[in-house]
């Protein structure tokens, strides 16, 4: 029995495997391939949406697209901070190989500020500049916050056309940057700066991508959808506040700036089916890291649910988050995948799916087509590595299997969850993910042998890409 069990899974993967294969083969001989659409969104917490297990806040239009596509359940961000997440999606490869480990510069008010050099170096090659090698028409809308130095801006780095803002965050209405003085505004269309005063700014993203999807319906586009949500300045609208307003504080805040990101991510959606375009259309949606503990968020609000650790943090709830894939009549619907997966495997991922070639194949990210096609494939991954800067007190982080080892550790989670750190704790912490993903205890002392290997692994990996001693 248990042998006709293992053929009839082994038989089961291999047909999912071979119907997606024939999909791309027959774009590669000439027919038209499907639009992408990348949807990342901004510190939005590990579970908090309704597909996700949240009960005290409403997102029908994500959890719709959960139902017609796959939920990732172990899903890991390439960084738990902005920037080199970003970097990781946008190039396949580890942050620190893409040459940005931490958050990029914010646009200057003038040329003494900052030369804004720390960014994404020109040199790497993008998902937008493998689609447009294939000729795809492309599209950054929303945040960008990759540098905006000769060469890092998005109309340089394959993007056809760009409206959005350069820097981390701005207000949702002025478009102001308000992180640090003076304040300054951030928003650009195509490298020229344009106001659009008192309009909601995520309503504007979804105008812009409106205009783009129809001028382009003819032909195959990929477009980078980077909502500032919901990132602090916490703007929701008023419906929603007042829907929440029994919510513990800063919980109703939080709740309805995600309810508001979700409406109008119901209105892009519906302007693709308005479209005609849906069926021919692969959508992902992912969080860049965590939610945010920071006094701007008013120390919280966002939910990392059982795990530990949120925005900045290598514990699992910085890095291991929401994501979604779905293309409608050709991708499995209203499943969930338990593997691991990382945010730099949509780069190859989407390769194999559209038949695009990969133009920089030396990428960290590996094709989760086999995963997303059968619950049975195994994962790609045997090691995965995070590191955050490049100094010795870098935080970072070396996974294999269910080890976890993080190194220069920091606990962002709200109110430490009431597990403090110890100086050791501080220094090595391992946590066991299979028995613990709650990440609750350090097994360090009472497995050295497995600190040692996954540290060794670690500094191996370093070296291998030109950062180890």
């Amino acid at each position: 029995m248990a042998c006709r069990c293992i053929r009839s899974v082994t038989l089961g993967f291999v047909a999912a495997w071979a119907s997606l294969a024939a999909v791309a083969a027959s774009f590669a001989a000439g027919d038209r391939p499907p639009n992408v659409i990348v949807i990342y969104v901004d510190d939005l917490g590990s579970v908090d949406l309704g597909c996700y297990g949240a009960s005290d806040l409403e997102t029908p239009a994500v959890d719709g697209l959960a139902r017609r596509g796959v939920r990732f359940t172990q899903f890991y961000a390439p960084a738990p901070v902005c920037s080199p997440s970003r970097a990781g999606l946008l190039t396949g490869r580890y942050p620190l190989r893409a040459g940005l480990s931490t958050n990029a510069a914010s646009p200057p008010i003038d040329a003494d500020m900052d030369d804004g050099t720390r960014g994404l170096p020109a040199e790497q090659i993008t998902l937008a500049e493998m689609f447009k090698a294939a000729g795809y028409a492309t599209a950054h809308v929303g945040k960008w916050h990759l540098g905006f130095a000769k060469g890092m801006t998005p109309n340089e780095q394959g993007f056809d056309d760009s409206f959005g803002f350069l820097g981390g965050c701005i207000d949702n209405y002025s478009h102001f940057f308000y992180w640090n003085g003076p304040n300054r505004h951030d928003l650009w269309r195509n490298g020229k700066e344009v106001h659009h005063d008192g309009q909601f700014f995520p309503e504007l993203m979804v105008a812009e991508a409106g205009r783009f999807m129809e001028a382009n319906r003819t032909r195959p586009f990929f477009m980078y959808f980077a909502l500032n949500m919901p990132h602090y300045p916490y703007q929701g609208y008023a419906k929603w506040l007042d829907r929440y307003q029994s919510l513990p504080f800063p919980r109703r805040y939080y709740a309805a700036f995600v309810s508001t990101l979700d409406e109008n991510l119901g209105r892009l959606f519906a302007r693709l089916d308005e479209l005609g375009l849906r069926e021919n259309t692969i959508v992902v949606f992912q969080s860049d890291n965590g939610h945010s503990t920071e006094e701007r968020a008013f120390f919280g609000g966002g939910s990392s649910g059982p795990y530990r650790g949120a925005k900045f943090s290598l514990f699992e709830g910085g890095i291991r988050l929401p994501a979604i894939i779905s293309w409608p009549g050709h991708l499995p619907e209203g499943q969930t995948r338990p593997q691991l997966a990382h945010g730099c495997d949509w780069m190859p991922t989407l390769a194999a799916l559209t038949g695009v070639k990969l133009v920089n194949p030396d990428i960290d990210g590996k094709s989760l087509a086999e995963v997303i096609a059968s619950a049975d494939a195994p994962t790609p991954h045997e090691a995965v590595h995070w590191q955050v800067g490049e100094d010795a007190g870098a935080q970072w982080a070396a996974r294999d299997g269910a080890w976890k080892l993080i190194g220069n550790v920091r606990d962002t989670s709200d109110k430490n969850r009431g597990l403090p750190l110890s100086e050791a704790d501080k220094k090595l912490f391992l946590s066991d993910l299979a028995d613990d993903p709650g990440e609750t205890r350090n097994h360090a002392a009472d497995h050295p042998d497995v600190v040692d290997r996954l540290r060794a692994l670690h500094e191996e990996w370093l070296r291998r890409v030109g950062f180890g001693k």
